[in-house]
């Protein structure tokens, strides 16, 4: 059993676990700016103090709290929804992701939404006309 991985399982787990995942993401990024926490703390109106709340993971700040500081700091939005989507169907997050190009994986992530989205109403609209439609050969599936 010490082997299996821990899934969140409510809405304060996931929500712990993101605290979690967002302040490690603040610190890294604060340090690679090298920017100190004073200055950060400053810029998004919180005390030295709570940030070091934030950063350490503990689940005291607030969302809005952890998206200040982000914003602060250019992190796009997806560092902090990307784990909560992946956790909220009990999969593991790969913290690996969060130390490539984030603004690139949520642009692919978007990308996808749209095409698949798009390529739906495609197979729709040709099913309502009565035209033959292969789903996996459309998506690229076999």
């Amino acid at each position: 059993m010490a082997n299996q991985k821990h899934f969140c399982t409510n809405e304060e787990d996931i929500l712990n676990e993101i605290k979690s995942i967002s302040g490690k993401c603040i610190e890294g990024r604060r340090r690679m700016e090298r920017i100190t926490q004073a200055q950060l703390a400053a810029e998004a109106g919180i005390g030295v103090r709570w940030l070091r709340e934030i950063e350490s993971g503990s689940p005291k700040p607030s969302i809005e709290d952890h998206l200040r500081c982000a914003g602060r700091l250019g992190l796009p939005a997806g560092y902090f929804f990307l784990p909560m989507m992946f956790l909220q169907n009990r999969r593991s997050f790969p913290a690996d992701l969060l130390h490539g190009d984030m603004n690139r994986l949520q642009e692919h992530c978007i990308e996808f939404i749209i095409e698949d989205y798009y390529l739906g109403a495609v197979i729709r609209k040709g099913r309502r006309a009565g035209v033959p439609v292969d789903d996996a050969s459309l998506r690229g599936s076999e």
